[in-house]
């Protein structure tokens, strides 16, 4: 029987969701965890990894086991798991249903901290040395819908197939003295989220205009784009599936 799980976790102490050789993840823990209290060898699969120091509000995972699972399990690997990592749900899916490839969409939010603020050093990028024109930001924003290629934003040396992603919403919105990002696609490359973020802070910063990013797009070469933003300030918060 194959049974997703939804779950969350603070990224700061993993490097990624996915495992690793020599470098401790999400992945690694939730299969350790659930290999113990359920006795057998448990292999997860994962809905995308996220980069290193990368958070996840709301994130699915899949894994099969032949036995029946009761309602007290995420209570029961909550008890187990390190405090970073909490545990929703556990529900049971079609034997074929898969957490990566039956997504329909990705949610993704980022914080950009506009005034020095000690309680978000970690949660937000500190980036209040210098303003940020939120209008133009947005106008880029619009921009990103005229394309699917995403080359300009992905890491170098991947394994991608394809570079092409279907956008489905990009807006930056403030919030007294923070800056939230949210964007939404069918997939996301690696790195993409933090590209596009990096970029878009060139533009609310006046280093490039807001038209200048269809060259960026167009050129199709990550250095085209700006720095990728930090990590910490990066946020999974939702996937999409068509449960029956």
């Amino acid at each position: 029987m194959r049974y997703f799980i939804e779950f969350s976790y603070n990224g700061k102490n993993y490097f990624g969701y996915q495992i690793q050789p020599d470098a401790i993840s999400v992945q690694e823990e939730l299969e350790k965890a659930l290999s113990t209290i359920l006795r057998e060898e448990i292999k997860t699969t994962g809905a995308g990894r996220t980069d290193t120091g990368v958070h996840a509000k709301k994130i699915f995972a899949h894994f099969d086991t032949e036995k029946e699972l009761d309602d007290q399990l995420p209570r029961r690997l909550n008890s187990f798991l390190p405090p970073d990592i909490s545990i929703k749900r556990i529900f049971q899916v079609k034997d074929d249903f898969h957490a990566r490839f039956d997504a329909t969409y990705r949610t993704y939010e980022y914080y950009i901290a506009l005034e020095k603020n000690p309680f978000t050093t970690e949660s937000a990028w500190q980036h209040w040395k210098r303003g940020l024109d939120i209008d133009k930001m947005n106008e880029a924003c619009k921009i990103l819908f005229e394309y699917e290629d995403f080359t300009s934003f992905a890491k170098l040396k991947t394994d991608n197939k394809t570079n092409i992603c279907k956008m489905y919403r990009a807006e930056w919105e403030q919030n007294g003295s923070e800056l939230k990002f949210t964007v939404s696609a069918n997939r996301f490359l690696r790195n993409m989220v933090r590209a596009i973020v990096g970029t878009m802070v060139e533009i609310g910063s006046g280093k490039i205009k807001p038209e200048d990013l269809r060259k960026v797009i167009e050129d199709k070469h990550r250095n085209s784009a700006g720095t990728s933003a930090p990590a910490h300030g990066l946020y999974l918060v939702d996937v999409g599936y068509e449960f029956e």
